[in-house]
């Protein structure tokens, strides 16, 4: 095999391209506080899905977005684990989100949680009979035709193929290992209609298995079965251990396998590593690689390689520097085994995405403090995705434009004590009077006579004992023996013949002194 490197600085090269690469104009999705290191563009090429160590997810519609490129959905698919890996289904109605736990989850196209695959016991020591992972998982992606199929994999030292309709475990897939001790599956890949499954270990070993057939044997198969009243639920999934080929030391032993990639004719095969280097296999002689890249250096263990839509190309994603502050995505000429042109990026390249449709190139970059995803096209050879949204400006702000203040209600420890309190108020609560049901001096109730309790009285004024003359405005007390016959009236009858009309006296102005 022969060994190719990188050399020169990370620049572009203005002259003609013969490759014709869509790399004229770019634009920044933002909005991740750490480096995406996951990305995934559906079918249609209608939404962009990313993925970061800073535990968020952020989802980017091109049809609705205008040229500040904002996500419309933000989520945390894991509480405090970081996104590994993101994978649309082949509908697009659906994505899966592998984390650094134990359980990948599924969401529709809107973001809404579909389910979460199950964990397994970590007590039991033969992982074919636990029902999923039962460490961190490294990475996972959908069947490319299957919808209802999905694999992960993950540091307990298996891979695992899921069925998405059931939230079910349908395969367990042990890698043969030359010693006895679990190795983390670093990556996972399938071809392009999934007939074939390759691995990564930590022990440098490439695994590749055959999917087409019948796949696997039962795991029930040779277990001992507990007593009737014990049996809970049979094993009903499958066990795969030994692949359909193999090769050691495809990598340095001891260093992660970042990224696979399978050709379309499924003769070829890509291999990213942490030792620097990137490999070109050819499965019909899977003994040693046909050329090595070397000298592309990776600060994170989810570094991707890709084909081109024609396949004429290798991309992949270096680091440069040693304050992580930049790098470059590197085109390789898969025939002539050289590089082709290096793009500069303010960041390390990680996660990376060409879409064949929109013939765009995503690029997920970042470090410990930043990230964000970068979107190159051309406007002559690309389509639609970001070019829609790169031309919409955003609506400027009015003076009249009004938002109410966010109202935050603060938690009250006592509202439910009150509460209770306030139930059993009569007054508040609204009872009706339970009258002498009660009882003698229950329900508020002091005695059973209103008028002649000289105690209730004095209760009710709240002990003022005032007279009534006191109390009243005279005028008032006049007026109410008006046109009534009671004993006031026996004082005022002899006006009645002798001066019917009341006749009221006037008001005389005072005189003015001095005269």
């Amino acid at each position: 095999p022969g060994g190719g490197g990188m050399s020169g600085d990370y620049d572009d090269d203005e002259g003609d391209d013969p490759w014709h690469l869509p790399v004229t104009h770019e634009v920044t999705l933002g909005g991740h506080n750490k480096a995406v290191v996951a990305l995934d563009v559906d079918a249609s090429g209608a939404r962009i899905i990313t993925g970061s160590l800073d535990y968020t997810l952020r989802m980017y519609d091109f049809n609705g977005m205008k040229s500040d490129m904002k996500a419309f959905r933000e989520l945390e698919p894991q509480e405090g684990h970081p996104v590994y890996s993101v994978s649309w289904s082949p509908s697009g109605e659906a994505f899966m989100v592998a984390t650094g736990s134990s359980k990948a989850k599924l969401f529709d196209r809107d973001g809404k949680t579909l389910g979460e695959f199950v964990r397994g016991d970590m007590y039991i020591r033969d992982l074919k009979n636990t029902k999923g992972h039962i460490s961190g998982l490294t990475a996972g992606q959908w069947h490319p035709t299957d919808r209802y199929t999905a694999m992960t994999s993950s540091e307990d030292g298996t891979l695992r193929v899921w069925d998405c309709e059931n939230i079910l475990q349908k395969t367990v897939i042990k890698p043969t290992l030359s010693k006895p001790v679990r190795t983390s599956v670093t990556t996972c890949r399938y071809n392009h209609d999934g007939r074939l499954i390759g691995a990564g270990l930590m022990d440098g070993t490439i695994q590749i298995w055959s999917v087409s057939g019948k796949f696997g044997t039962s795991a029930a198969v040779g277990q001992v079965l507990p007593p009737k009243q014990q049996m809970v639920e049979k094993q009903a999934w499958s066990y795969v251990s030994r692949p359909s080929q193999l090769i050691k030391n495809g990598h340095e032993p001891g260093s992660d396998i970042t990224g696979l990639a399978f050709s379309k004719d499924g003769n070829t095969l890509l291999s990213r590593g942490m030792d620097s280097t990137l490999k070109i296999w050819d499965l019909r002689k899977f003994t040693q690689p046909v050329h090595v890249f070397g000298g592309l250096p990776c600060a994170y263990a989810n570094t991707q390689c890709i084909f081109s839509p024609d396949e004429q190309l290798v991309l992949t994603g270096v680091s440069a520097g040693s304050q992580d502050d930049a790098g470059a995505l590197v085109f390789l000429d898969k025939a002539r085994m050289q590089v082709v042109r290096k793009v500069g990026m303010p960041g390390n390249v990680t996660a990376m995405a060409w879409h064949p449709r929109l013939n765009q190139i995503f690029v997920g970059i970042g470090n410990r403090k930043t990230g964000s995803t970068r979107a190159l096209y051309d406007t002559t050879f690309s389509e639609r995705g970001v070019m829609i949204g790169a031309v919409r400006k955003p609506r400027q702000p009015n003076p009249f434009d009004f938002q109410p203040p966010l109202l935050i209600r603060e938690f009250d420890p006592n509202r439910k004590r009150r509460r209770d309190r306030a139930e059993t108020d009569p007054s508040k609560a609204r009872r009706p009077d339970p009258g002498k049901l009660a009882g003698h001096g229950r329900e508020g109730r002091i005695g059973t006579c209103a008028k002649t309790l000289l105690t209730q009285h004095i209760l009710k004024t709240k002990g003022k004992l005032n007279a009534v003359d006191e109390m009243q405005d005279p005028r008032e007390a006049l007026l109410r023996h008006a046109d009534k016959k009671d004993e006031f009236s026996l004082f005022t009858a002899a006006y009645k013949a002798t001066q019917p009309k009341p006749i009221y006296a006037q008001e005389e102005e005072e005189e003015e002194e001095g005269k």
